[in-house]
């Protein structure tokens, strides 16, 4: 959410920021509405004036016997009141005019986030390793998956339709290990807080976070029972994002709290709207996926540097598979809502001949904390300052699944377990048809 007092001080500077982002200039357009509400309001203040002023002489008028100027101010005041609600009705009109168009316009790019239209215009930072060699011709993880007896796209979709799976046996076991594998890493290492947290939320949380309203497509909605009332609608979460996220919503923070780094792992739904076509076979683009979510809030000061850890926590996770991968600062045409800046990892997946997209690593700045009134009291401060807020995948656990199968896979068709996975899978060596 945008502070529309920044806009006004410099507007020319905040719709420099959105055309890096292709957005046409928009100061011009909130100014104006501005410009309505505060002109309702200073109305409202001149109104409220002159009917203490007056009230404050009717009883001068009464202890004087003037019944006539007494008379004559109460009609006053009566007037004063239908126009003070007619105010009143104007002023929340124009300020719930004011934060809808605020609402949907995306977070401003810091300075040295690379400008572009989509993903060409993303850069690369650098790569880890490199790809495994392999003396056959890799399959995709679909077909491994398949061949061992493991992966069930069919059942799952009698049950759901397109775009779910079913893993069983050593493949169910290994989705669980690659998920306790990252939780214990950045709990015990990284010292993330690991926490279990809503999968449904309220409208209010989804705002937050910037899902809503502008991505509603991109979401589930569930009711209680038959219900079709509002108050009865629930969200499934896109990402444990939301969730950790808004547990600082509402809230005012000690800087000694700061930085509060937060760890979950859950399940997570999109509709995956505007995707057809796309990754209609395997595990690539799902309607239910598990992920591990990491979101640190801290003060604005250290948020630049906690980008940087975030993404060295992430990047820790494909090391210690031993996958090659290579990390890509996304450009403002790329980027998501509520970023300001952006990094990608992007994991080899042999069978596809690609880099493909396991982790994005995201700094926004007080955009969220905005949204959700999260704040801090600095040291020695009687003021309060919104908290920045950070988030990242560490890791898709289903594109991680994806990267083992196809970098680890044997000219047999089965897959070899990567020596950090095996005490979670209880000293398996190989995942096979029987």
């Amino acid at each position: 959410m945008h502070d529309i007092k920044i806009i006004r001080d410099d507007p020319a500077a905040f719709d420099k920021g959105l055309a890096t982002r292709g957005i046409a200039p928009q100061s011009a357009r909130l100014l104006e509405i501005d410009e309505r509400r505060r002109a309702v309001i200073t109305s409202l203040q001149d109104m409220q004036q002159k009917r203490n002023d007056a009230s404050k002489l009717i009883g001068q008028a009464k202890a004087k016997k003037d019944e006539a100027l007494a008379t004559k101010l109460m009609d006053e005041v009566t007037a004063l009141k239908g126009a003070l609600q007619q105010g009143e009705e104007d002023e929340r009109r124009l300020t719930a005019e004011l934060d809808t168009e605020l609402a949907a316009i995306p977070n401003i790019p810091f300075d040295d986030t690379p400008v572009g239209k989509d993903e060409h215009g993303n850069v690369e930072r650098y790569r880890h390793g490199a790809p495994r060699a392999m003396n056959f011709a890799p399959k995709e993880h679909f077909d491994l998956g398949e061949g061992v007896g493991q992966m069930d796209f069919e059942a799952a979709a009698k049950m759901s339709g397109s775009r779910f799976v079913v893993l069983k046996g050593q493949l169910a076991r290994m989705e669980r290990a690659i998920a306790s594998f990252m939780l214990d890493l950045h709990t015990c290492t990284h010292g993330y807080e690991e926490v279990s947290p809503p999968l449904l939320v309220k409208d209010a949380a989804m705002f937050g976070t910037a899902q809503l309203p502008k991505f509603a497509d991109d979401q589930f909605a569930v009711y209680k029972g038959a219900s079709t009332d509002e108050q009865d609608k629930f969200w499934l979460i896109p990402t444990a994002e939301v969730s950790l996220t808004n547990l600082v919503r509402e809230s005012i923070l000690s800087e000694e709290e700061l930085p509060k780094r937060f760890t979950a792992y859950t399940p997570c739904f999109r509709a995956e709207a505007g995707s057809a076509g796309r990754d209609t076979r395997g595990l690539i683009r799902m309607h239910q996926f598990p992920k591990v979510e990491l979101v640190s809030i801290t003060t604005p000061e250290a948020a630049i540097d906690e980008h940087e850890r975030m993404l060295a926590c992430a990047e820790e996770v494909l090391k210690k598979l031993d996958l090659h991968y290579r990390v890509m600062t996304l450009c403002t045409g790329d980027m998501g809502f509520s970023a300001r800046k952006t990094y990608d990892i992007e994991v080899w997946l042999p069978g596809q001949d690609a880099f493909r997209e396991i982790s994005s690593c995201s700094v926004c700045g007080d955009f969220q904390a905005r949204r959700m009134q999260a704040r801090y009291k600095p040291a020695g401060s009687k003021n309060t300052r919104f908290v920045h807020t950070l988030n990242g995948s560490a890791l898709a656990v289903g594109r991680t699944m994806v990267a083992i199968l196809e970098t680890y896979q044997q000219a047999d068709g089965s897959i070899a377990v990567p020596d950090v996975l095996k005490p979670y899978m209880g000293g398996l060596d190989t995942i096979s048809n029987g």
